[in-house]
């Protein structure tokens, strides 16, 4: 049956000295006027890493650190998200903090002791993504005092929204060329004010 209907595609010889990673992990350069698109993780395109709520701080570390990312989004069995959580949600201040307020041990702390619930975080709607250029979702980004922020789209007749896709300061930072040597907040933007700027 498959040998009927499908015909194997022409190979060919992989060059070791002209074969390079492309997008997601090299993806294309941008500029501040650029598609505000250009710059979004879609997650119809690529999947998005997750943690559940009861797994443990190093687990998650341990997913950060396997995809390379510094945001997973924290799901239930069922699919539905009940927060985020951030490489600073992990290694800063806050697990010690909460710790210290429960007299625990930073190793008995879950995932959902230290993310951040959606009932906190705020969205870009995909509809405004399409019209919107990478300096709009920088000014967004510095506005609300965030790293990352997600894009739903909304389903009017469902009454309810999916989640879309995520941007990423630090992904903007590299996409503009920016060699970050820091994620924290204030300087990562200051590095993408100068870029933009043409410090």
């Amino acid at each position: 049956m498959i040998r009927d209907r499908y015909k194997p595609l022409p190979q060919v010889s992989v060059c070791a000295g002209g074969c390079y990673v492309g997008s997601p992990l090299n993806p294309k350069f941008v500029k501040i006027t650029s598609p505000a698109i250009d710059v979004m993780t879609d997650l119809e395109r690529i999947p998005p890493a997750t943690v559940e709520p009861h797994d443990s701080l190093h687990h998650a570390n341990q997913a950060m650190n396997l995809r390379g990312v510094r945001l997973l989004l924290v799901t239930e069995k069922n699919g539905r998200i009940s927060g985020v959580v951030t490489a600073t949600d992990l290694l800063g201040e806050k697990p010690v903090r909460v710790a210290q307020g429960r007299g625990a041990r930073r190793e008995e702390l879950e995932v959902r002791d230290v993310m951040t619930p959606l009932d906190d975080m705020e969205a870009i709607e995909m509809a405004d993504v399409v019209r919107s250029e990478v300096g709009h979702i920088v000014a967004t980004l510095k506005n609300c005092g965030r790293q990352h922020t997600l894009v739903v789209d909304r389903d009017s007749e469902a009454g309810k929204q999916t989640l879309r896709g995520i941007f990423s300061a630090s992904q903007i930072a590299r996409q503009l060329g920016i060699d970050l040597s820091t994620h924290e907040f204030a300087r990562t933007f200051a590095e993408i004010e100068a870029a933009f700027a043409g410090v």
